[in-house]
């Protein structure tokens, strides 16, 4: 782990029941994140997610490359352009600092009409035992 290091590129398909699923498992139950008709009474062409669901992604894929001993220390994100269903956020992130088991690491998801979400996030990753190499779970898209 070194500053420059970039993290795969991780494909979400942003679908209605994510959007739906990510909103009712943070208790957010806003209309805009599970009714269309209502989100479109309020100026949005359709449900959008919720930042907690964005949060959690974003968490999702820094422990993902750091592997599961990984710690998030801090995750501080800006949302931009929503996320609509049927489109895919490609999350992409870049180590910029690193200090001792500590990184920092860039994040930009990005969806079709721009930046979903940036921001950074300071990982905790701790050295392996000797002997024994560190295990690094694999990319995939989400179940």
């Amino acid at each position: 782990m070194k500053a420059g290091d970039e993290l795969a590129p991780l494909e979400i398909p942003v679908t209605r029941t994510l959007i739906v699923a990510g909103a009712i498992a943070s208790r957010d139950y806003q209309d805009v994140h599970h009714d269309a008709e209502l989100a479109r009474q309020k100026g949005s062409p359709d449900i959008f997610m919720n930042i907690l669901t964005t949060n959690g992604l974003v968490g999702r894929y820094v422990t993902d490359h750091f592997g599961p001993t990984a710690t998030l220390r801090k995750v501080a994100i800006r949302l931009g352009a929503p996320n609509y269903p049927g489109d895919t956020m490609v999350l992409s992130g870049q180590i910029t600092e690193v200090d001792g088991e500590t990184a920092r690491v860039r994040i930009t998801g990005r969806n079709g009409i721009g930046d979903h979400v940036t921001g950074t996030v300071t990982v905790t990753v701790p050295a392996a035992a000797p002997g024994v190499a560190p295990v690094v779970a694999p990319q995939g898209s989400p179940s």
